[in-house]
């Protein structure tokens, strides 16, 4: 491969992003490092942030918004009794209001019976910085313009929260939850009712994402020192994306009809009932991965999203 060509490769990339890189640069230096033609990330973490960013190449990216609802766990550490502008350490920190002092001393009995009062449909007011849409801007905007924009408060699921340690001014926590949490907003109200006027992330990492762990993630320094074959193994195929979701094997005459945008007579599979309005993982009878199926209220299969294969089947 000539240097500068780009590859047509597809697959997924359970990343490890560093602190201190915009999902989009470590989006870009993915890209580059093996050499794709086509590449988009899953989910936005912050520059502060670390953790499980997974990337998506070529025909994977047709399916990247299967992510983008699913639930994430993530690891931060507070610092109680201090605010930041924009809720975490790269913002102007000062002492919360109402504290008279910087000491923070809670019992395990209060921790606790708050830690309980977070779990479950809880209402979070989103964050000025964020990049919710606010007259066709995202939020951040107007707030590096110092302009404070009303917001209202959204239904989200927290799942579980666990203290992991508590010391001094620093807790410890791992939450479990559901599509558009704000953990940086989780963290002031947790101190809010904890008593300690507020609170601020000092670190934050995302440990896993819709049944993909940290575990499985590799560092782009990791993957800068592997030689291209190695490199290529890491990623996991396009359809790993939609493993939750049912697969239905077609025989060759109906997965042609599929990828000439036809639908078919639905095929069940085994111990699985598929009501209208399902989505489903397609298959021909070599088990090639077809893309993403939606079955109709007439009973048939509808082809969604595809993948774009170079030769026929």
């Amino acid at each position: 491969m000539s240097p500068g060509s780009k590859r047509h490769i597809s697959g997924v990339l359970l990343l490890d992003k560093a602190s201190g890189l915009s999902s989009n640069q470590a989006l870009q230096t993915a890209k580059r490092i093996f050499s794709a033609h086509k590449a988009g990330h899953t989910g936005t973490l912050d520059p502060m942030a670390t953790g499980l960013l997974p990337i998506c190449f070529g025909e994977a990216t047709k399916f990247s918004s299967a992510l983008l609802g699913a639930d994430k766990t993530y690891e931060a550490v507070l610092r109680l009794g201090y605010m930041s502008t924009t809720g975490d350490a790269e913002g102007e920190i000062s002492i919360a209001a109402g504290m008279e002092s910087q000491y923070v001393d809670l019992t395990w009995e209060k921790i606790e019976a708050i830690r309980k009062s977070f779990i479950g449909v809880i209402t979070q007011v989103p964050p000025m910085y964020s990049a919710i849409k606010h007259r066709g801007k995202p939020m951040y905007t107007f707030a590096r313009a110092g302009v404070e924009i009303e917001r209202q408060p959204r239904a989200i699921t927290i799942h579980d929260l666990s203290i992991e340690a508590y010391q001094g001014n620093e807790m410890r926590i791992r939450v479990t939850c559901g599509s558009g949490t704000y953990v940086r907003t989780l963290a002031e109200d947790l101190g809010h009712a904890l008593g300690c006027g507020g609170a601020y992330l000092t670190a934050l990492r995302r440990s896993a994402l819709g049944g993909f762990d940290l575990p499985q993630a590799y560092t782009l320094t990791g993957l800068e020192a592997m030689p291209p074959s190695q490199r290529d193994s890491c990623l996991l195929p396009a359809d790993s994306l939609l493993r939750s979701l049912p697969p239905v094997v077609v025989d060759s005459a109906a997965a042609l009809s599929l990828l000439q945008g036809r639908a078919i007579p639905c095929t069940h599979p085994a111990g699985e009932s598929l009501l209208p309005g399902r989505q489903v993982r397609l298959y021909d009878k070599a088990q090639r991965f077809l893309g993403l199926g939606e079955i109709s209220t007439e009973g048939y299969i509808s082809p969604k999203r595809l993948i774009r294969f170079e030769q026929s089947l």
